[in-house]
Formats: C-alpha cells, sequence, structure tokens
C-alpha cells in the first residue's frame, strides 16, 4: 500500500536520511499514557485521534491502520491480536492450517474488522497477497525444533524422519522473504521478533537462525523495528509449564550442569502490549530495536524451585550434565510437539538475559538507543504476581485441599 507518507519517507532514505530519531517525548511516554489516563489496552489512535467520533473507542472503531500478522496462532500471537481487535485495527491473518487452527482469534474482533487467510511460506505469492494491502506487517514466526514427518522407503525399516519444515527455514528464510516482500510491496513498516537469545556465538542453532534472521531481515528491509524479548512466560508458556508437566511425567527432573544459567522472564501480554504500542507510532521506531524483559533474573535451578513451590510436586531436582541431558533429549526430539531437544539443552546452558542492565539502558545515549518497554510506558509484570493463576491447576485437588471445609 503506497501512502504519501510512505513516499516522503523513501524520499528521505533515498537522500540518505535515515528514521526520525525518538526525541525526549519517547522517554517520557509512560509518564504521557498516565497523564491519558488510558488503560493498558488503549492506543492512542483510537481513543485520541478520531474526533468525529463519540464514545470512548475500542473494539468496534477504526483505528484508520491495517496490519498483517504472521505467526497470529503462536503464543505471543493470540496475544497481540487481542490488543489489535480490542482497538478497532483492521488485521490480516495468516495462516498455513485450517480454520481450526485460529478460530480463537476471531472472537478477539467486531464483524469484518479480521481477514483470516490461507498462505504458503514456500509460495510467495500467496504471501505477497496477504501483506499487499497493509500499512504494517508484523513477522512473529519462529520455531525451536525441525518439524518431522514419517515417510516411506524401500529399505529397512521402511520408514524414515523427514524434515519438513527446518529451524533455519522458520527462523531465517522466512523472515528473510517477509522484508523482501515488504521492501518489494513498499509496506511502510516492518516488526520482527526476534529473542534476546540472539547471537552468532550461541552453542544452541535456534539462537544462531535467530540472530541470522534478524541480519536477513535488515539486509533486505533496514528500517525495521527489531523486538528483542526474553523468556516469555504465561497460561500457555513452556517454560513454567515445562517444569510442572515434567514433574508430573517424570519422577526426577534434571537441572542441566545444575541449572545455574540466569533467565529474565517476561510477561507475554506485556510484550505483546508493547509491539501494539509500536503499531500505533511506527515511524518513531523504525530501525531501532526495542529490548523486552522482565523485573528480575533468575537462575533455572530458582525457577524449578518457585514452580514446584506452587504446584504441590515433589521430585527429585538433579543436577545432571548437559551431554548426559542430551541421550534423553535425542529420544524426545521425535515427539510431534517435543518437551526437549539436543538444542534447548544447549539453551539451558547458557544466561538468557537482556543485554544491558536496567542502568545500562537508561543512560545510553538517544542516537542508536536500544528502547525498553518502559519507554513506552509498558511496566514489567512480575513472575510472581501471574504463575499461580495458571499453575496452580497442577496441583492435586487443586487448591482447595488447602482449605478446611473442602474435603
Amino acid at each position: 500500500m503506497i501512502t504519501s507518507r510512505h513516499l516522503l519517507h523513501t524520499a528521505l532514505r533515498s537522500r540518505g536520511g535515515g528514521p526520525s530519531a525518538v526525541n525526549s517525548s519517547s522517554s517520557s511516554s509512560s509518564s504521557a499514557v498516565a497523564i491519558r489516563g488510558l488503560s493498558t489496552t488503549d492506543l492512542p489512535r483510537v481513543t485520541e485521534r478520531r474526533p468525529t467520533e463519540t464514545g470512548r473507542g475500542g473494539c468496534a472503531s477504526d483505528a484508520g491502520v491495517k496490519v498483517c500478522v504472521f505467526g497470529a496462532t503462536g503464543f505471543l500471537g493470540r496475544y497481540v491480536c487481542s490488543g489489535l481487535g480490542s482497538n478497532g485495527v483492521m488485521t490480516y491473518i495468516g495462516s498455513r492450517e485450517d480454520e481450526f487452527a485460529y478460530r480463537h482469534l476471531r472472537p478477539n474482533f467486531e464483524l469484518g474488522r479480521a481477514k483470516f487467510s490461507y498462505y504458503s511460506s514456500r509460495d510467495k505469492q500467496s504471501m505477497a497477497d496477504l501483506i499487499s494491502d497493509a500499512d504494517v506487517v508484523v513477522n512473529l514466526i519462529g520455531k525451536y525444533y525441525d518439524t518431522k514427518a514419517l515417510e516411506d522407503t524401500d529399505k529397512f525399516p521402511y520408514l524414515n524422519y523427514k524434515i519438513s519444515t527446518s529451524i533455519a527455514e522458520a527462523n531465517v528464510e522466512v523472515p528473510q522473504t517477509i522484508a523482501e516482500l515488504c521492501t518489494e510491496l513498499q509496506v511502510d513498516n516492518l516488526i520482527h521478533v526476534s529473542s534476546a537469545a540472539a547471537s552468532p556465538d550461541s552453542s544452541s542453532e535456534w539462537a544462531r537462525r535467530k540472530y541470522e534472521g534478524e541480519q536477513e531481515v535488515l539486509k533486505a528491509y533496514p528500517w525495521a523495528t527489531i523486538v528483542r524479548p526474553t523468556q516469555m512466560f504465561g497460561h500457555e508458556d513452556k517454560l513454567l509449564n515445562w517444569y510442572a508437566n515434567v514433574g508430573e511425567r517424570f519422577p526426577v527432573v534434571p537441572l542441566v550442569d545444575g541449572g545455574h544459567a540466569l533467565t529474565q522472564p517476561v510477561w507475554v501480554d506485556d510484550v505483546a502490549k508493547t509491539i501494539n504500542r509500536i503499531i500505533d507510532d511506527p515511524e518513531k521506531f523504525e530501525g531501532r530495536r526495542v529490548d523486552c524483559f522482565g523485573p528480575q533474573d533468575y537462575s533455572y535451578a530458582e525457577l524449578a524451585k518457585f514452580v514446584y513451590d506452587i504446584t504441590g510436586q515433589d521430585p527429585i531436582l538433579s543436577d545432571i550434565p548437559a551431554e548426559v541431558v542430551k541421550y534423553a533429549a535425542n529420544v524426545l526430539q521425535y515427539d510431534g510437539s517435543p518437551m526437549l531437544t539436543p538444542d534447548m539443552v544447549n539453551l539451558m546452558t547458557e544466561d538468557y538475559l537482556p543485554e544491558m542492565t536496567t542502568e545500562g539502558y537508561a543512560a545510553q545515549k538517544q542516537k542508536d538507543k536500544v528502547f525498553t518497554m518502559e519507554n513506552l510506558g509498558v511496566e514489567a509484570m512480575p513472575i510472581e504476581k501471574m504463575a499461580f493463576k495458571y499453575l496452580h491447576r497442577f496441583r492435586k485437588a487443586g487448591h482447595f485441599v488447602l482449605a478446611k471445609g473442602y474435603h
């Protein structure tokens, strides 16, 4: 979609000018949100930029922007779509599966405010059809394991696992294709969600591919906004739920290399709110990076004890070397949605933290500043406030067993 604003940006870029730096108004966005008196799901585009509209805006409003979301059916995607639907954003959602894969997203939108379309990541035209009318494209696609499927062979045992979608394809090739299409179709803005673990030197292939995907996106679309969250927790997560599920199925829970590596989990809805606020004023964040992280870091051993303190489970926490854990991971990786893979074991041996400390982010100079959720008025949710809401289901008899009168 070509707009006069986009043509102006193109002219500026062709003369060597980059995106305008975010001035001090961005750093005070938190106070601005407080002054408006808005709830955390409101976007100014809806609540303040509709002078002819009565009421406070919201789901039935027209935000005046069209957003295409790839990876909407994933963990983060459902929360991003909830925010878009709550603010009347016209949303194009692509899915490689049938309608049952995205039916949980439909209630987020007013009738006619979302368009669901099938696409194939190997069919460039189907992706172009999704993108063509969008003002902003959001890429949430990512996969931590190779998708495998059985195929017949002529030799014993007559079956073989083939890779249908590799980690490299999901995290590098597909984002690269999306970025190239955004440039070709002159889409105004692109938001690419990567990871705080992305690094070319990581022992994890997933982390290396995440970094490579970032570089390919920026090479094809230099004005993309990169969002880098740490590990996300929430009702459908594979972080806290992972420990609870392993503790339920196995008598021993491995702490890879003692579980000493650190992570700083962030609530998934905080990341979604951050993305929605970037969508509300994307020009401010062109070519910039936004890091999302929680208020405190923990070791994996501390997280495991925290989970079992909530669930009441009592598995044996065992310090096991990474190379030994990989023996089990080599078997479990063939599950449809694997609980553990050798690459996940590699990731568990490394710190999964933001690039800087809170003080380091605050001390940055304005030029080339890396933004955080705080700059967008999003306050990080402590893990202690949310975890009980979805982990108490692992308790025997729920939490009622602890109260008198229920048994």
